[in-house]
């Protein structure tokens, strides 16, 4: 039953969208997976894909399927680059990971509007601009 299935939470693990040069002509970001554990995780999965309203118009974006590996303690791993335009879309990352044999999982949304200068923090690990969950 659904009662007897351990509940594994995520935690010491985020998404982050990353700022990672800028120059007059334009912005380059790229979303990370950071993994703040001690400990290693495994066989790590992610997918992404945006959607909302765009000028009136409801619009999707394509799911896209990461597979990362492993990605070892107090590191992090480029998940993929994003486009300013769709930060005005509600941008959803999946994520899947094991530790021990155990699976994890958690849904990481970034709200339209939210990657914005003002939410802005210094990002661990990744130790550049950007607006993080955990």
């Amino acid at each position: 039953m659904k009662k007897d299935i351990p509940v594994k939470v995520v935690e010491d693990i985020a998404i982050a969208v990353v700022l990672e040069k800028e120059t007059p002509e334009a912005k380059v970001w790229n979303v990370y997976l950071i993994n703040l554990k001690n400990e290693p995780i495994e066989t790590v999965l992610v997918t992404s894909k945006g959607y909302g309203l765009k000028d009136g118009e409801e619009v999707k974006t394509s799911i896209l399927r990461h597979s990362i590996g492993d990605v070892g303690g107090k590191d992090y791993a480029k998940i993929e680059a994003i486009d300013e335009q769709v930060f005005g879309l509600t941008n959803e990352y999946w994520l899947s990971y094991y530790i021990d044999g155990h699976i994890y999982d958690k849904k990481f949304i970034f709200l339209p509007e939210s990657i914005i200068d003002s939410n802005f923090i210094r990002i661990p690990v990744v130790n550049k601009p950007g607006v993080m969950i955990a």
